[in-house]
């Protein structure tokens, strides 16, 4: 089986991980906790680190630490994997969904056109004028490593007082090329960003996530809060109710192991990315999604866009002839609006999303893939171009 996605550990995380062990600090005291957060501040230029268990988590304390609360509201994308919608709820808040753009990103002008039609500004903040409640916050997610439209998204967010989180958890590495925000790093922009290293990211450390701020006392309040809200280490005094958020030695030692292989890896992601584009080309009904003018993506997952009349079969029966072949294929998530736990919630003009929910299969992406697999697949895909 040529699988969807698996991690590359070829570097030194073996040499990195026996140290760990060798000296005993294997929990979360440990010096390559904070190795690896200095190292993240230093490939993505941000100004504060603060690792944590996963990024779900690390979404969590930068919801509260933006203020997030009962019976506010935080604007979400239907198209993402189901975390950020559940970190609103974990705050007693409520998520209202988002439609996406053409590259599956959070769409800024129905983002705009909610603010604008749907919402009114007062003295308490963005006020829903359907539910009363206040928007307290926009969670823009960089799906699949290609980043959003984040001059778009901050312009329209600082005009109506949205505090922006960004769900950096697939794009650690891409970054803007052209406009306002040059050169800069997803996870950079927002008021606070975060970044996930699970098993099937670009990096992993196994599971485990990092939060980014220019802010220092978003910062150090993340820091207090992620480690149980320690005042008193000795005697065990805590002023506020805290979290076990913290990343292991351990998991960091990975994770810095795998950073040092980061611009290695995207080099790879867009080799791979580009010769599936190059071999699919000339296939009727597919196409690889492509990337946003002015952003330099880190590649993490290849979408190919399946039109059934076109090509012969839907994008579920494509995946089950590649299963077939022993080609592992994913369908994109499904819809957070239509979910069980979410079907009441508000979900504004979602009219792109069901399209690609539709079309899109996610291709193997493992930057230890090899060109003559890559070739298999594309094969395969050809052949069965024009099948009912």
């Amino acid at each position: 089986m040529i699988p969807l996605s698996v991690p590359n550990l070829n570097g030194k995380e073996l040499q990195y991980i026996k140290k760990c062990i060798d000296t005993n600090w294997v929990s979360s005291a440990g010096s390559f906790v904070e190795e690896f957060e200095r190292a993240i501040l230093g490939y993505v230029k941000a100004g504060y680190a603060v690792a944590c268990v996963n990024g779900t988590s690390g979404l969590q304390i930068a919801l509260q630490l933006c203020g997030v609360g009962k019976e506010d509201e935080v604007i979400v994308p239907t198209l993402t994997f189901i975390a950020p919608a559940n970190v609103v709820k974990y705050l007693g808040a409520e998520p209202v969904f988002m439609d996406c753009d053409d590259y599956l990103n959070l769409d800024p002008a129905k983002l705009r056109d909610f603010c604008l039609k749907e919402c009114k500004i007062t003295k308490a903040g963005l006020r829903n004028k359907s539910t009363g409640r206040i928007v307290k916050a926009v969670i823009p997610v960089h799906v699949f490593g290609n980043p959003c439209d984040m001059q778009e998204i901050m312009s329209i967010s600082r005009h109506y007082r949205l505090k922006v989180i960004e769900d950096a958890t697939e794009s650690l590495g891409a970054y803007y090329t052209s406009g306002v925000y040059k050169n800069r790093f997803t996870g950079t922009i927002g008021d606070i960003g975060v970044y996930s290293f699970n098993g099937n990211k670009i990096i992993t450390t196994g599971g485990g996530g990092m939060i980014v701020t220019g802010n220092k006392a978003i910062a150090r309040k993340a820091r207090y809060l992620t480690e149980q809200a320690k005042d008193d280490s000795v005697n065990y005094i805590h002023n506020e109710i805290g979290y076990n958020f913290r990343l292991t030695n351990l998991q960091a030692a990975l994770g810095l192991a795998q950073l040092e292989q980061l611009k290695k890896f995207i080099m790879i992601k867009r080799r791979n990315y580009e010769l599936y584009r190059k071999l699919l080309n000339q296939v009727r009904g597919v196409e690889i999604l492509g990337i946003p003018a002015g952003t330099a993506p880190n590649y993490w997952f290849y979408s190919l866009l399946v039109e059934k009349k076109e090509f012969g079969m839907d994008r579920k029966q494509l995946m089950d002839c590649l299963a077939k072949k022993r080609i592992q294929a994913r369908p994109i998530w499904y819809l957070n609006h239509l979910q069980r736990p979410y079907r009441l919630n508000q979900a504004y003009k979602i009219e792109n999303a069901p399209k690609f929910w539709k079309s899109v299969l996610n291709l193997p992406c493992s930057t230890s893939l090899e060109k003559k697999q890559i070739n298999y697949i594309a094969s395969t895909i050809c052949n069965l171009s024009g099948r009912n």
